[in-house]
């Protein structure tokens, strides 16, 4: 039964009981809306308590659900029953209430909470928008203002929040369903007060709206969504709330069929899957409390930013005092820049501090549980540092590098206990970036494997496993962008052209702009190594640029010309001067068709990936490229466009 009912003396008990998140399907809603009424014709029954099963109350609607035409009855009519029951219904919150199940709580009359309840409407993640009123009973219980932080702009107030906001009417400690019943009882015979789209709509000062509308709009970077969901909200306090109603509803639906909407339910889907993969279900992680990280460089120290964020405690190893100074310098300049921000606070700051520790040499590594290599890109320097680590630590200590193109076994070759090494490719910076490429081998023990995927989730990360291969799946498909994007440039299509398509595909730069910002020195220095192994690699236009002095942005040029202290992109004379050798006659190319050109090499190198098994599946690597390479979140990721496109 995915609805249960108890009967406490006068007072009904309604439970949501749907796992995994209690979500509003079919049969939910058409139980919901049986209840309603027959409560309603019940004499016996003065009171109607609505709560979820287990750690949350509603996270949403059945998502499954979207890619059918709505079924009914629709989430709106149900809450519309239940808001004009003559029985006050009330909502009793632990944990999320999430999206139709907020709107859900709306339409009761009454709403309890815990103090650690959370509330949102996320639909806008999704290319949605609410759709079962929430664009128009929030803003009638909580305020304009603040309903827009909410509908349009992913704020989620805690309990304690949605008190001060009115959202909630009292916080009960746990047990919860005793103390919502206790509080059914305290308003059974009184009158009932009005529903949420009955109370007056406050109207706004106009600048209101367009400060909104202009922050809205920029926080969505081109994703339709959030800009419809506040004009929904406005358009029902200016014109009523059946008019709002009746837009937010049509704005909805035209919004769920939608191509972008269809990319973000991929990618929801897709991460949810990813967070605990089917062959690592009945794996339990090994106990990490301590972890230790190898080198305090940029890398380096965004990783001890992440493990402390998380709550771990860390030792940084570095080779000597002053590399240690630096290491502490840096974190210590990150946590205060969060904490300026707002996103930490001072007691935060404080005790991530305090639970870092700096150490010079490999001795008190022998107390962790895992160790994380970050030096440098070198199969030489990194194995020094294993061949150390296996010497100091504990046979049970999980070591990790965190490289981004050597071989995993080359590195371990020769190490103790091969079984607890794995690969771990953070991206930087790696206290904020979300993907985490793991990378086994094939001496990897399965509970060692389950224990990476258990540290991407403590950190907020997206774990996706890779198979061995040069640039595992992200660095391959980048190498395979570039130098598609070179190819176009050797054929004539100008450098500006083809970063100003990307970009209004939905990249927050082009090819060429980002590899100025990351120094084009790094893909030579590769490609050059790789010659010297005898390997027949063409010069590209980028080495011409290297041997010529221009790094990118920290040369002072690269692709473009840059002033000093200004990172925006000038077209560069000098460098078309030196690529010219290796340039065709200028041609114009369509936007369009140097999108085309440039999905197509990624969603092919993705199609060889799969192929050769390096990737599980497709919707792995359209997280890699969203959540590591700034593939817009919109679309979807190459291998869902070249899906959606026909392409095999």
């Amino acid at each position: 039964m995915t609805v249960n009912v108890e009967i406490d003396g006068e007072i009904a008990i309604v439970t949501i009981e749907n796992p995994p998140v209690n979500a509003v399907s079919g049969a939910v809603r058409e139980r919901l809306l049986a209840l309603a009424v027959a409560f309603d014709d019940d004499p016996n029954v003065r009171a109607v308590v609505l709560t979820g099963a287990g750690k949350l109350f509603v996270a949403g609607a059945d998502i499954a659900e979207f890619d059918r035409p709505p079924e009914p009855p629709f989430l709106p009519d149900v809450i519309a029953r239940i808001e004009a029951s003559a029985k006050p219904w009330i909502a009793a919150i632990r944990g999320a209430a999430l999206g139709g199940g907020l709107e859900l709580a709306l339409g009761c009359r009454f709403r309890v909470a815990t103090a650690s309840a959370r509330f949102a409407l996320p639909e806008i993640n999704l290319g949605i928008i609410p759709g079962a009123g929430g664009t128009q009973r929030l803003p009638r219980v909580v305020g304009v203002t603040e309903a827009i932080r909410i509908v349009a702009e992913n704020h989620s107030p805690d309990g304690v929040e949605a008190l001060r906001l009115g959202l909630v009417y009292t916080l009960v400690d746990e047990p919860l369903v005793p103390a919502a019943v206790a509080f059914a009882r305290s308003v059974v015979g009184q009158a009932l007060p009005p529903s949420s789209i009955q109370r007056a709509a406050s109207m706004p000062p106009p600048d209101v709206w367009a400060e909104a509308e202009a922050r809205v709009t920029a926080g969505a970077r081109g994703a339709a969504a959030p800009p419809q969901a506040l004009q929904a909200l406005k358009h029902g306090i200016e014109h009523g709330a059946e008019a709002g109603l009746a837009l937010e509803r049509s704005t909805f639906l035209a919004l769920r069929a939608t191509e972008e909407a269809a990319a973000l339910r991929h990618l929801f889907f897709a991460e949810r899957a990813a967070l605990r993969p089917a062959d690592m279900r009945a794996l339990n992680p090994l106990p990490i409390e301590t972890v230790g990280v190898v080198g305090g460089g940029t890398m380096g120290s965004g990783i001890a930013a992440a493990l402390l964020n998380a709550g771990l405690s860390v030792v940084l190893i570095e080779q000597d005092e002053a590399a240690v100074l630096r290491a502490r310098s840096t974190l210590a300049s990150l946590f205060e820049s969060s904490r300026r921000r707002g996103l930490i606070s001072d007691d935060d700051a404080a005790g991530w501090m305090a639970r870092l520790e700096t150490a010079i040499g490999y001795g008190a590594a022998g107390r962790c549980d895992m160790v994380i290599e970050a030096v440098f890109e070198d199969l030489a320097v990194k194995r020094s540092v294993f061949a150390e680590l296996g010497r100091v630590c504990r046979p049970d200590t999980i070591l990790a590098t965190n490289t981004s193109y050597i071989d995993p076994r080359l590195i371990a070759d020769g190490l103790p206990g091969q079984e607890r090494f794995l690969g771990l490719h953070f991206f930087s910076p790696a206290q904020v970036m979300k993907l985490l490429e793991i990378v086994p081998t094939p001496e990897t023990a399965p509970d060692v494997l389950a224990t990476g995927y258990d540290l991407a989730c403590r950190l907020g990360k997206i774990p996706v496993r890779s198979g061995i291969c040069d640039g595992f799946i992200g660095n391959r498909i980048l190498r395979r962008y570039r130098a598609e994007a070179e190819t176009l440039v050797r054929g004539g299509v100008g450098i500006a052209a083809v970063d100003a398509a990307m970009r209004a595909f939905g990249f927050a730069m082009g090819p060429f702009e980002m590899q100025d910002m990351a120094g084009l020195d790094i893909a030579f220095l590769y490609r050059e190594a790789a010659r010297s192994r005898g390997e027949p690699l063409p010069d590209m236009p980028g080495d011409l640029l290297v041997r010529a002095g221009r790094k990118g942005q920290k040369t002072g040029g690269g692709w473009y010309d840059y002033a000093a202290g200004d990172r925006r992109p000038r077209p560069s004379a000098d460098a078309e001067r030196v690529i010219a050798p290796l340039v065709g006659a200028k041609t114009e190319m369509a936007g369009e068709a140097i999108v085309s050109r440039l999905m197509a090499s990624m969603a092919e190198e993705g199609h060889a990936i799969l192929a050769e098994g390096i990737a599980l599946g497709a919707a792995d690597i359209d997280l890699v490229e969203v959540h590591g390479y700034g593939f817009p979140r919109k679309c979807g990721g190459p291998m869902f466009q070249a899906g959606r496109t026909g392409k095999t």
